[in-house]
């Protein structure tokens, strides 16, 4: 109930200007970014099939152009799939701030003022987390190979409970500093994890994944103020 209530509290605050102005900025820094990598990934296919590939003692082997540019295809097709994850992290720490700042402005306006959480923490943390993600990701390809019917929902419960780390962190820090942000998430860490899941399989939809960042930023902030209760 908790999350259904925080994510249908955040929806309805798409028309709230302040609201959507964050939201707005999210999404097309969202596509920018997956642009990028897209334009990436060609460029380094590209500058891979550019010569004729030649293996030793079998001398040049033009199929093996072919399979890189057919390959590069479907990587292009699958990559912003499993790029949502970090991209969403990355977008959900740049506006976290602004997007609690505006649901706290609507829902909970009898607040003290939030701690502004510095630049260069925020940055740090980011980072930090995007490593985590990285090499979690890396080693999930173990698992996706030997449970490949499960992959999706491996990937799904290993990202959500990782988003779901990061995205209530963020959220708690700017009330009750990382101690309480941490003491908070352990004490309700099923419903953050199911929270985070929520959050990740959408993630995996083209279009509607470009609006989960800030709608999840959002709907975190929600679920910190219903288990901190008097505390915020």
């Amino acid at each position: 109930m908790i999350i259904l209530n925080a994510f249908f509290n955040a929806l309805g605050q798409i028309g709230d200007p302040k609201f959507r102005g964050v939201l707005l900025r999210g999404v097309g820094l969202t596509i920018l970014l997956l642009i990028a990598a897209c334009a990436g990934a060609i460029w380094l296919i590209n500058w891979l099939s550019g010569n004729e590939i030649s293996l030793p003692f079998i001398g040049a082997v033009p199929w093996l152009n072919d399979v890189l540019n057919y390959s590069g295809i479907v990587l292009v097709l699958i990559l912003p799939v499993f790029l949502m994850v970090p991209v969403a992290s990355a977008i959900t720490s740049i506006f976290l701030d602004e997007v609690a700042q505006a649901v706290e402005d609507k829902h909970f306006p009898s607040l003290q003022p939030a701690r502004r959480i510095p630049v260069s923490e925020a940055a740090l943390d980011g980072l930090s987390f995007l490593g985590v993600l990285i090499v979690a990701n890396l080693l999930a390809l173990i698992l996706y190979a030997i449970f490949t019917p499960l992959a999706p929902f491996i990937f799904w419960a290993m990202n959500g409970f990782l988003l779901g780390r990061e995205y209530f962190t963020l959220a708690a820090m700017r009330r009750v500093g990382r101690d309480g942000a941490r003491k908070l998430r352990a004490k309700h860490a099923t419903t953050i994890w199911v929270a985070g899941t929520l959050m990740a399989i959408p993630l995996s939809v083209p279009l509607v994944n470009l609006m989960i960042p800030i709608i999840g930023a959002a709907t975190f902030t929600h679920i910190y103020h219903a288990v901190s209760g008097p505390r915020a």
